[in-house]
């Protein structure tokens, strides 16, 4: 009789929580709205081409005749096509010696940019602003990006600014999850959100393989977010968030050191990528599903899950019960595949964020909204459906969040004038018809083979 009394008190103990959350959920100073988001495309002179990639490589002088391979078939098999984009001191081959100005321009260039377009097309001023979070993990200014911000466009004195450094490329939703918290205090409320990373002085040029790597994924780019709880805005606005769920594993020591900005033994910075990276990610992950889909996922799923838990003594829960589309973090191809592998998605569910991998590269923190872009631009957003955004960051962290989509979603942003010819009809690799020939035994340049 115990296992049936313990699972008649589960079901109605998730029955009355599950009531609770929706109650609390319709409480409108509790809402939080998508109004609108600005990814950045930099300008086609700042592109990463296999040609400009290979003299790249070429140019470090601290690599050895195993570390060249090494980098070079790291990008061959990296998932970043021949259009990502880098800061104008590589493009310069200034990248062992980047000044402040570097790493400045490349922020307000991304800023200026998808500032003026969101506030351009959502109609909402500058002086209507009453919360601004500024997230770029690895530049602290002074002063600081979000002043720098304030003043460019003038802003409010009362403004509520925030900057967020160190969080990695799950700090997007870290400051989203700072906004819901705030609009819990203020109502009527405008926030916006401005997530990049800089990527002007942290390019790698030494010869440490765990940290060479960051250089064949990581990419500039950058978006801003038009957050509100205001109701008069429930309309027209894109999303609402239902519910949002961070997971931080900083207490492990294995976690917290397997990604992190460090020092080679030559005194070179760089970003350290372990081996335990994957387990690391594999475990956030797994508690982070655990607490999201009590509140994502609809009650007969959940009924379902324990009653099978209970009869078979195993069972798997049905994400796609409740979720209809999956915003992956483009983190990589490995990282990709496992999260597929997971959650038994298929090939259409990771599209977007093999794509934007392709197109775009690893953004950080932003590359959660230029796959978001990618299905908008798709137009695969119906109302009603329910979107799973899912984020890695170092520290070692997990966060997701579901939204709501409000209404038939078709703009084409970002990807507007490629958006037609994704996903490639071929799966022609340009690095691999470049430099594949790493793969070869005898690692021999190919005769007449010219970097310039």
């Amino acid at each position: 009789m115990e296992p049936v009394f313990f699972l008649v008190f589960s079901l109605c103990f998730l029955i009355s929580m599950y009531k609770l959350y929706k109650l609390a959920d319709r409480r409108n100073d509790r809402q939080c709205y998508l109004v609108h988001y600005e990814c950045h495309k930099p300008s086609d002179d700042r592109k990463l081409n296999t040609k400009f990639c290979g003299k790249l490589i070429d140019r470090n002088k601290n690599l050895g005749h195993h570390e060249y391979k090494f980098l070079l078939r790291a990008i061959v098999s990296s998932g970043i096509g021949e259009h990502t984009y880098g800061p104008r001191n590589i493009i310069e081959g200034r990248e062992d010696s980047p000044t402040l100005q570097d790493e400045i321009s490349e922020m307000e260039e991304f800023f200026i940019d998808t500032l003026n377009k969101l506030f351009q097309k959502s109609g909402v001023s500058p002086q209507d602003i009453d919360v601004l979070v500024v997230n770029v993990s690895s530049l602290s200014s002074v002063p600081c990006l979000s002043s720098r911000i304030v003043n460019y466009y003038k802003m409010r004195n009362d403004i509520k600014s925030f900057d967020i450094t160190g969080m990695g490329c799950s700090a997007s939703l870290i400051s989203i999850n700072l906004v819901e918290t705030i609009f819990k205090s203020y109502k009527n409320a405008m926030a916006i959100v401005v997530s990049s990373e800089s990527i002007a002085p942290n390019w790698y040029s030494g010869n440490d393989r765990s940290m060479m790597l960051t250089n064949c994924l990581f990419r500039c780019g950058g978006c801003s977010i038009l957050l509100t709880n205001n109701r008069a805005f429930q309309t027209c606005a894109k999303m609402r968030l239902n519910c949002l769920v961070r997971t931080h594993l900083g207490a492990s020591d294995e976690a917290h050191n397997s990604c992190m900005e460090k020092e080679d033994d030559e005194g070179r910075v760089g970003f350290y990528l372990s081996k335990n990276l994957p387990k690391a990610a594999a475990q956030a992950f797994k508690k982070n599903i655990g607490s999201i889909a009590t509140k994502a996922l609809p009650l007969t799923e959940l009924i379902r899950y324990i009653v099978a838990k209970y009869v078979k003594k195993t069972a798997s829960l049905n994400l796609k019960a409740g979720i209809d589309h999956f915003c992956l973090h483009p983190g990589g191809t490995a990282v990709i595949e496992e999260v597929k592998r997971s959650l038994g998605l298929k090939d259409h569910d990771v599209e977007p964020s093999r794509m934007t991998l392709h197109r775009f590269g690893n953004t950080s923190a932003s590359s959660l909204w230029y796959v978001l872009g990618y299905m908008e631009a798709k137009k695969r957003f119906k109302k009603g459906d329910k979107v799973w955004m899912i984020s890695f960051g170092s520290g070692f962290k997990c966060n997701s969040c579901v939204w709501e989509v409000l209404r038939d979603l078709d703009d084409r942003n970002v990807w507007g004038d490629v958006i037609d010819g994704y996903p490639p009809a071929t799966t022609e690799n340009p690095y691999m018809e470049k430099y594949g020939w790493v793969n070869k035994e005898t690692f021999e340049k190919p005769e007449g083979f010219e970097l310039d």
